[in-house]
């Protein structure tokens, strides 16, 4: 399944209080559980939260389920863009 990054823009969700993103993520939560009571295939993995930012990694069969799960959800999805390719330390090596 296609793995996709997704930046929103959130204005001050870095300072958001700890009840503030478990409502978020509830809220999330919820809406991938219709989606995928409506055989659709959307799974979130994490979020990195930053000043005015979150940077989400979904997995979803295709982007316009991320679009639907944004509008749905009521959480921009400012830039979506699909992983080609993953790289970490071990890549340098032979």
């Amino acid at each position: 399944m296609p793995r996709f990054v997704i930046e929103r823009d959130i204005p001050e969700i870095g300072s958001a209080e700890r009840d503030a993103l478990r409502e978020a993520a509830q809220k999330s939560n919820g809406v991938l559980g219709d989606m995928q009571a409506e055989k659709k295939s959307i799974q979130w993995e994490h979020s990195y939260v930053v000043e005015n930012k979150t940077f989400c990694i979904y997995l979803a069969d295709n982007e316009a389920l991320i679009h639907e799960h944004a509008e749905r959800s009521g959480f921009p999805a400012t830039v979506v863009a699909e992983v080609s390719k993953m790289i970490d330390p071990t890549t340098a090596e032979a």
